[in-house]
């Protein structure tokens, strides 16, 4: 009888929480390295991803040198907005240049140009159930005029007087899934709420702090980008007025 004892290994489980996608543009040993055809334009292979198991949404990073490209058709839905530098997207003559902050939804099957003067990051978010519709570009508007939310807390999670939200939809895809647009609110907070979509949040004002199920805490403020993961459970906790843009991942 052999006397060896083969070790368990303790195998770390992923608890979804939030991600600071600026932090994570920022580290390049992070994530997962797209695998792409050589001939492949770099707007399309130069990315780097969350390590989420292949679903309905992939989220991450794209870097582009200096240069300029072509995508013929681009796969899915997919918003983008600029982490550093500047970009150029040209579609039917008409050119859309994105600054740091600035975003946009680059439609399933657009075709355009880029171009870019130095390096560029870009954080994006895919939605990969997509369908192809009118290939368009569509800048994310600043400072829209918004109207009442519906979306705003359940009572039944409130620990605060219940809050004032407005909101501003700027894309919403055919099946309704995935939406992207600006929402503000008046302070409040809440008990943790289970998240069953995932959220990209770039606060456009105010402050938030975040704790999950693990005791994890986290505070974003004005100027940051991060994401809550589907099936995270997360407070909510802001003492001032907070606006920000959103795109959101809901199943049906």
């Amino acid at each position: 009888m052999s006397n060896f004892q083969q070790a368990a290994v303790a195998v770390p489980v992923h608890t979804p929480s939030f991600v600071d996608l600026r932090k994570f543009a920022q580290e390049p040993g992070r994530g997962i390295a797209v695998a792409a055809p050589a001939a492949e334009d770099r707007f399309l292979a130069s990315r780097r991803i969350l390590d989420w198991a292949p679903g309905p949404v992939t989220a991450g990073v794209i870097t582009l040198a200096a240069g300029s490209g072509a995508v013929q058709a681009l796969p899915n839905d997919e918003f983008i907005i600029v982490h550093q530098g500047s970009l150029t997207l040209t579609q039917q003559g008409t050119a859309l240049t994105l600054g740091p902050n600035q975003s946009a939804i680059l439609k399933h099957g657009a075709a355009f140009t880029w171009s870019a003067q130095g390096p560029v990051s870009l954080i994006f978010v895919r939605y990969n159930k997509s369908r192809a519709g009118d290939r368009a570009i569509v800048p994310i508007r600043e400072n829209p005029e918004m109207g009442p939310s519906a979306g705003g807390p359940a009572p039944d999670l409130l620990l605060t007087p219940t809050p004032v939200c407005r909101n501003y939809t700027d894309y919403k895809s055919e099946d309704g899934e995935f939406t992207c647009g600006t929402w503000d609110s008046t302070p409040y907070a809440r008990r943790a709420l289970y998240f069953r979509h995932m959220e990209l949040m770039y606060l456009l004002g105010g402050s938030v702090t975040f704790v999950d199920e693990t005791g994890r805490s986290g505070t974003f403020s004005k100027g940051d980008i991060f994401l809550i993961e589907q099936k995270a459970s997360c407070t909510w906790d802001s003492r001032e007025h907070v606006a920000k843009l959103y795109v959101i991942y809901r199943p049906a």
